[in-house]
């Protein structure tokens, strides 16, 4: 797979990947290296200019855009900066997620408890969002994320703007969304955690894979 920018500026190269069901990867490099380009390819923000991308047996290369909504129901999106909707109650922003999916209000409020539970924040339900703090609303983002019960989540900086003990409260969460069978896919620059929690590391620099290892760290080893 290949993309290269209008200005020329060359984002993937001859990347061949595979993720299989269930798998914690993070995809680390350093800034302008292509990861940003690699997460949105997956849920078709960014779309190859040679080259196949398959997520969920979705051909995203061939995808309309009308069926692109359908690919994302599959999905859960987890952003650096929260993306969440200022005006409404936390209950209110994870709910959203499965109304626009026409989910039945009875499920649709099961489903919210549950996941603001295992996040921890069901006592904030009725709080907005300008009333948590950066860790509180991360978790808030995460249990919007996978609400519909994604088979993939994918999380693009996740514990990028958080102190240490919230970062680490972020990836126990995430752990256990992936110890239930959900496929995780993490970009990151915390050296930390990918050396604390160990998967799957996927280095890219200069738009190329430079190291696909399992139960690697940030660092690769000089053996």
């Amino acid at each position: 797979m290949f993309k290269k920018y209008p200005n020329n500026v060359l984002a993937a190269e001859d990347f061949n990947v595979k993720i299989k069901q269930g798998e914690f990867i993070y995809v680390i490099g350093p800034s302008g290296a292509g990861k940003s380009t690699f997460i949105k390819m997956m849920y078709r923000e960014e779309r190859p200019t040679s080259g196949e991308v398959t997520v969920n047996d979705y051909e995203l290369q061939k995808m309309k855009n009308s069926e692109v909504p359908y690919l994302r129901r599959e999905l859960g999106i987890v952003f650096q900066d929260f993306k969440l909707l200022s005006k409404l109650t936390v209950f209110e922003n994870v709910a959203y997620a499965l109304q626009v999916i026409e989910k039945e209000p009875d499920f649709i409020e099961t489903r919210v408890n549950y996941v603001l539970d295992l996040v921890g924040l069901k006592h904030k339900a009725a709080s907005f969002p300008n009333e948590l703090s950066g860790g509180e609303q991360q978790r808030i983002s995460i249990a919007r994320a996978i609400a519909n019960k994604p088979e993939i989540v994918i999380a693009d900086e996740p514990t990028g703007n958080l102190d240490p003990d919230t970062a680490s409260g972020i990836m126990e969460i995430l752990e256990r969304i992936n110890s239930e069978g959900t496929t995780i896919v993490m970009a990151t620059h915390n050296s930390q955690i990918v050396d604390e929690y160990t998967h799957r590391v996927l280095e890219i620099d200069g738009g190329k894979i430079v190291r696909d290892q399992p139960e690697g760290g940030f660092f690769q080893d000089e053996d």
